[in-house]
């Protein structure tokens, strides 16, 4: 039996050098394509993905380009308009590395929505900017009119922030797990899900203005679908400890124990590594094998010789 594998992409990680264009963006997906269709012999694989800078992207051309004829798409909508474009880039390119050895891949994109408690605390907080920059006149009278939340950002400007609620359930589970145990590689859970939310009578869906992390979304998938493992795919090889000084130390084989004693001591940073952390630990709780690590050391991780191996 095949072990069952959801892998975290970063949204971060198809932009490289902050390269925004489509054809820059492919080419890194082709990364990930090679190293897909080479774990799929051995692995039923899931992707999901971050859309950070894709998003961000499409609001600004949504902004800009809005009329009374063709008015801008609210967030929700956004997030699953980047699904589709992510999810293309990396099914073409999974389709084209096993073409390159004379196979046939089965892959297949689910647009996915992710419920989330419309009484989350993040509602009352938002704190995820998004968007352009604007500066705080402009920021402020957009505030009036849009009845946006804004903020000032790092010194870089104003923005619109937005909610960061936690993932409570995947819609498209089921659909999912049957083309998983059907030996389909399953692209899901882009952007950390459309955010919805649900009626307790009537199970109805409706999508909210909100952003969900990545990590957490795909933790949570990773639990519903039964996965064996839970990887989540960064921009450094391991998880490190006084990280960005000059006694740096990176973390190999660790225990829950561990991770979250450093955790405790704010080694992670929010917005960085803590959410990365935080869902491997979760997962490794259930009693699953957690891993971080980057794209280059995937392959090696999963065999237990490279990267941040977090387990019970």
């Amino acid at each position: 039996m095949k072990k069952r594998i959801v892998l975290a992409l970063g949204g971060n990680a198809l932009q490289k050098n902050g390269e925004a264009t489509a054809e820059a963006q492919k080419k890194v997906a082709i990364e990930v394509g090679e190293v897909v269709a080479k774990l799929a012999s051995k692995y039923e694989i899931i992707v999901a993905h971050g859309n950070g800078p894709q998003v961000g992207n499409i609001l600004i051309h949504e902004e800009q380009a809005s009329t009374d004829k063709a008015p801008a798409m609210p967030l929700e909508t956004a997030v699953a308009m980047s699904q589709g474009q992510i999810g293309y880039w990396l099914t073409q390119a999974i389709n084209n590395a096993f073409a390159k050895n004379g196979k046939k891949a089965k892959v297949a994109t689910v647009i996915s929505q992710v419920v989330v408690d419309k009484n989350d605390p993040a509602f009352k907080n938002p704190t995820k900017p998004i968007g352009q920059f604007y500066n705080e006149k402009q920021a402020k009278a957009l505030a009036k009119v849009t009845g946006w939340t804004v903020k000032e950002d790092a010194g870089r400007g104003w923005r619109r922030v937005v909610a960061s609620p936690k993932p409570i359930d995947i819609v498209e589970k089921r659909t999912i797990l049957e083309l998983v145990k059907d030996g389909i590689i399953v692209i899901a859970a882009g952007g950390g899900g459309i955010p919805v939310t649900r009626t307790k009578v009537l199970k109805r869906l409706k999508g909210v203005d909100a952003v969900i992390d990545k990590d957490y979304a795909a933790e949570k998938l990773a639990e519903e679908v039964k996965a064996n493992i839970f990887v989540s795919v960064t921009a450094v090889p391991n998880v490190y400890i006084k990280y960005g000084t000059p006694n740096q130390a990176a973390l190999h084989n660790i225990t829950v124990k561990e991770l979250e004693h450093y955790r405790k001591y704010n080694q992670f940073k929010a917005g960085s590594m803590l959410p990365k952390v935080e869902a491997t630990i979760k997962f490794a709780k259930k009693g699953g094998i957690g891993i971080i690590t980057d794209i280059e050391h995937l392959s090696e991780a999963l065999q237990g010789k490279a990267g941040t191996i977090v387990k019970k």
